[in-house]
């Protein structure tokens, strides 16, 4: 079992964290290994998915140290602790609940609590959040909102999701977030219907490239 430092570490070195949102868990398994072939091994499975517990616990014990499964869209403590006991290495939040952020700390599981506004993101850090997930990060103006924000708050991780992609994720990373979260644009639901892994392998690969800085 990883500890919390490692698993936050994984988190900051690998800086893509693949937003998974289908419609049944039994496609995890597939989906999570074309992301592993385009070099994607840090992966978010949303709660809002039917069988997501289930699909978590299965997908943990067949890739093992392959990958890092975390758990999104986790609203309250008592689902995050379902989740970290089906295996999750981390927790994100689509909003700031600092319930959920202390339960967290308490199982030594990295959290990334959802906010928007400055005063939202510095609650979030000083609840106790590891990174602040900076949501929805189009809509809000993109990278230059989050270089705004930043200026008065260096200290904070924050990391963008919503309208991230290959064509714009390094200009989040220049604007000072230490990764980004990359979900429909990543894991496309046409794609994943579709059955179709060589695309989703393609984006992967392609995002990957984008972050890549000689």
């Amino acid at each position: 079992m990883s500890t919390h430092i490692e698993i936050l570490n994984r988190l900051l070195e690998n800086k893509i964290v693949a937003i998974v949102r289908l419609d049944s868990g039994e496609l995890l398994i597939e989906v999570t290994e074309a992301l592993l072939a385009g070099g994607i091994s840090v992966i978010e499975f949303t709660l809002t998915t039917p069988g997501a517990l289930k699909a978590i616990e299965q997908t943990v014990t067949q890739f093992g140290e392959r990958v890092l499964i975390g758990a999104g869209t986790v609203l309250d403590p008592e689902t995050a602790r379902a989740a970290i006991l089906a295996g999750a290495e981390f927790i994100v939040t689509p909003t700031t609940n600092v319930e959920t952020i202390k339960l967290c700390r308490r199982y030594g599981k990295p959290i990334m609590p959802g906010a928007m506004t400055p005063t939202e993101i510095l609650t979030a850090w000083e609840a106790g959040a590891d990174i602040v997930k900076v949501f929805p990060a189009g809509q809000l103006g993109g990278p230059s909102y989050l270089k705004a924000v930043l200026a008065p708050l260096p200290q904070v991780r924050m990391a963008p999701t919503g309208g991230v992609n290959a064509g714009n994720a390094a200009a989040y990373l220049d604007a000072g977030a230490v990764g980004v979260g990359v979900g429909g644009n990543l894991v496309s639901k046409d794609a994943v219907q579709n059955r179709d892994w060589p695309a989703i392998t393609q984006e992967a690969s392609r995002l990957v490239a984008a972050l890549k800085k000689d």
